[in-house]
């Protein structure tokens, strides 16, 4: 019954210990690997997931082989980071084009000229919470989320501001097999509201944002637990405190203890890299793979990025 699964979910919840978890290199998941070709050179960033990726120029109009290997490392280490990079807004767009089509968000104006980016700013003076400031997975509201995303570094403070990413294949398969397969059956439940409802997180914070807020984010899409990544085949958790509110089929309260465990499960420590910001840095994660989370460690300095984001498909 609903109540003896909840039950169960409680027990399991507050019972885990972190000494359970298998080590990064007991996994199978691990397919992250040193590159060093004609045209780029990657080298691993941590011990989950990530790269940095060198010899690459990406304001320059890449080769087709280019493009096909930072994809292929994109793959095998989720989010891929380039250092010393000097885009403009056009040559982000085209950049990030070489991976499919580009997608406005719903809820945040972009660039007046390049509605495609938007700028994640928060200015010196600001204290509320920063864009970003939770981990998620972007726009998992939506039927489609975001394939992935592009972050372009305009300015950085002079510390703090760095983000956390969490490779959710190692998400799940440390899991317990039993609770794997419970999962499997399970459909969830997202929704925007949280950050853009018109009394969401957005009315007191990213003042300094185009944050439009709407009824339509009141909007519910169905995503699984479980996703199956389309391009490798592989099994990954797929739910964000962000963005998932509860599960089909059952109340907020009865999925909350659940929910709570996975999103904190999803995020441990063994499964995340961190990344330091410079002027002119670029990240390009996976987002049906990765969760991700901006820091808010820096108040009284500045911090810009430009993002956009790639058109994904429907989870399965």
């Amino acid at each position: 019954s609903e109540l003896r699964f909840v039950t169960l979910a409680t027990c399991f919840a507050f019972s885990v210990r972190v000494h359970e978890l298998p080590g990064v290199d007991e996994l199978s998941s691990t397919t992250q690997r040193n590159i060093n070709s004609n045209t780029i050179q990657a080298s691993r960033f941590a011990g989950s997931l990530g790269a940095e990726i060198t010899g690459v120029d990406l304001s320059a109009a890449l080769s087709d082989e280019t493009i096909a290997e930072i994809r292929q490392a994109l793959l095998d280490h989720l989010v891929i980071f380039f250092r010393d990079q000097r885009l403009s807004p056009e040559q982000q767009i085209a950049f990030a084009k070489r991976f499919g089509s580009l997608e406005e968000h719903d809820f945040v104006e972009g660039m007046e000229d390049y509605p495609e980016i938007i700028r994640v700013v928060r200015e010196a003076d600001e204290t509320t919470m920063n864009f970003g400031g939770a981990w998620h997975s972007d726009v998992t509201h939506q039927q489609s989320p975001a394939m992935g995303s592009v972050l372009y570094a305009v300015d950085v403070p002079p510390f703090g501001g760095d983000t956390l990413f969490s490779n959710q294949y190692l998400a799940y398969e440390t899991l317990s097999p039993g609770m794997q397969r419970m999962l499997e059956g399970l459909t969830a439940i997202h929704s925007a509201r949280g950050p853009f409802a018109p009394e969401g997180r957005s009315k007191d914070n990213w003042k300094n944002m185009r944050v439009k807020t709407s009824e339509k984010a009141y909007e519910e899409t169905e995503h699984p637990v479980i996703r199956t990544h389309p391009e490798t085949g592989r099994k990954m958790l797929f739910v964000n405190r962000t963005f998932t509110i509860r599960f089909k089929d059952m109340t907020e309260q009865e999925s909350a203890p659940l929910l709570e465990y996975l999103f904190r499960h999803a995020s441990h420590e063994r499964f995340t890299c961190r990344f330091r910001w410079t002027k002119g840095a670029v990240a390009f994660w996976d987002n049906r793979a990765v969760l991700h989370y901006a820091l808010n460690d820096y108040t009284g300095y500045r911090r810009e990025m430009y993002r956009v984001a790639i058109s994904g498909d429907r989870p399965f």
